[in-house]
């Protein structure tokens, strides 16, 4: 069972997307929690234009659910020959949820079940959220489950990334290009507490030297801050500024955190973060999210199995 946030499917659901978001205490607390839905409301209202505007400069929804539909039929197709597996995906915040693969595991017959996080890194956030909505879903049917939490540097995801990393700089035609890696932010109040920047870093440290970029042309960055709080640093247009005064004007960003393409990458750096550049004469390309990338696909097959023989079912 593939987990991931989830996203709005239409303009229509926009608010109610946000307001799931937010009303989530492991991401945010609003008060005390009694409070914690009223305010969600509240700030789901007032941010919900701006984000529809977003959405619908990118066809009017987020593709999310589709990237991760695809992904899980593809590993669907690459464990056939390995067992009886079915592959099913729960989404947080948004439809499918959580609640209801789980009830479609039970009317199919399924008591036992890996959950498989898409996010290569740990952060109570995002993964610990989830297995929480998972567990307590799953206690509802008595299913045994396991989870693998994280795959910060798999062998297999580190070579997808350097595969789209080496594409994308072959496209600037041989110049010299800087390469930013950019993760999703997080407050900076979670992530003291998190192996998040770790695995980041443990992320960059490996597909760096898998695709041979050299120190000093490359760096890391934080985007989708959100909110008054202080979020970890520095942030992705930040970097950018400081790159262009530097010189720059090759750029590849590299959404780290990210595998599979949505609005914070393609509104977000396509739209947002490429006008900013353009401005400072630089020129700014992307990678592509890794969406069903053969050697991705390889790495979660890699990991099921490995997760299966270790619990011997």
């Amino acid at each position: 069972m593939l987990l991931n946030l989830g996203g709005p499917d239409s303009l229509a659901s926009v608010k109610p997307f946000l307001l799931n978001l937010f009303s989530d205490r492991m991401i945010m607390k609003l008060g005390p929690a009694p409070l914690q839905r009223p305010i969600a409301w509240a700030i789901s209202t007032a941010r919900a234009g701006k984000a529809r505007k977003a959405y619908a400069l990118i066809g009017g929804k987020s593709p999310l659910n589709e990237f991760t539909a695809s992904q899980a039929r593809a590993i669907g197709e690459v464990l056939k020959t390995d067992g009886d597996f079915r592959v099913s995906y729960g989404m947080r915040y948004w439809r499918p949820y959580i609640s209801e693969a789980v009830r479609q595991m039970d009317g199919a017959g399924i008591r036992r079940a890996i959950a498989l996080s898409l996010y290569p890194h740990y952060s109570i956030a995002t993964t610990g959220s989830s297995l929480h909505e998972l567990g307590l879903q799953m206690e509802k049917y008595h299913m045994s489950w396991e989870s693998i939490e994280y795959w910060c540097d798999h062998p297999l995801y580190i070579a997808a990334l350097a595969d789209t990393i080496k594409k994308g700089a072959d496209s600037f035609g041989g110049a010299d290009v800087f390469i930013l890696f950019s993760a999703h932010g997080l407050p900076v109040k979670i992530a003291r507490n998190d192996p998040y920047v770790e695995h980041i870093n443990r992320t960059i440290a490996a597909v760096t030297q898998k695709a041979g970029i050299k120190s000093g042309r490359f760096a890391l960055s934080y985007q989708s801050r959100t909110g008054p709080v202080k979020w970890l640093a520095p942030y992705t247009d930040e970097m950018l500024r400081e790159i262009g005064q530097k010189g720059e004007k090759k750029v590849l960003v590299v959404p780290v955190s990210f595998v599979s393409d949505h609005i914070e990458t393609l509104y977000e750096i396509d739209i947002l973060y490429k006008g900013l550049a353009s401005g400072l004469g630089i020129d700014l390309r992307r990678t592509p999210a890794l969406n069903s990338h053969p050697l991705l696909i390889a790495a979660f097959r890699d990991m099921v199995l490995k997760k299966k023989k270790e619990l011997g079912w």
